[in-house]
């Protein structure tokens, strides 16, 4: 399957920070391995005049998500911390590209990137039909953010080629993957881009 890219599609990367990196506070296992591709894809659409959307977790440093404020995960992506930044070598297009801060309130967590952001309203303010996302980790962000696509009437494609996840347990990545495929999404790599 070859997908042309136009001006009505979007990618979206999910998360792509410090944190979530090796040797972040909530490091995904070969997190680095998205970074690569996600360049490529972000190239391809900023040649093609597509727009590219960065995620970011950006959360106060009491957020509800954190153990100490009886969450799941370390206290990870503090506003404005080293870690809630994007890496050096994940290129951000110099112009059409727009990021997004998601969790920021202090009693609200949020893994889609839709969720009590802008996202959605910049998305239909260009008109864009089809989304492409990927990113960390693929079975909470990246799994939510397609879902919250796909309930939005946005075809959705999963790159399949630049997502991890955490495998807390075995299989879980996995088995998102099979939920979103089951859910609508459509899986491509970038050999699919053309």
């Amino acid at each position: 399957m070859k997908v042309a890219i136009t001006e009505k599609d979007a990618l979206i990367v999910v998360d792509v920070q410090v944190d979530f990196l090796p040797g972040g506070a909530l490091a995904v296992p070969g997190g680095e391995k998205v970074i690569s591709p996600l360049n490529a894809y972000s190239k391809l659409f900023s040649e093609s005049g597509a727009p590219v959307y960065f995620t970011r977790d950006w959360h106060p440093r009491n957020h509800l998500s954190f153990k100490e404020n009886g969450g799941l995960w370390p206290a990870h992506c503090v506003a404005d911390m080293p870690g809630a930044l994007f890496p050096q070598n994940l290129a951000l297009p110099a112009d059409n590209k727009f990021i997004i801060a998601k969790g920021v309130k202090r009693e609200f967590d949020a893994y889609s990137g839709f969720q009590d952001t802008p996202l959605l309203a910049l998305l239909q303010e260009r008109g864009i039909r089809r989304v492409f996302i990927g990113g960390l980790a693929t079975e909470y962000c990246v799994k939510s953010t397609v879902e919250g696509a796909l309930n939005l009437g946005f075809a959705t494609f999963l790159l399949v080629d630049a997502i991890q996840g955490i495998e807390l347990n075995p299989g879980d990545m996995e088995q998102a993957i099979k939920q979103m495929l089951f859910g609508g999404a459509v899986a491509i790599t970038l050999t699919d881009i053309g």
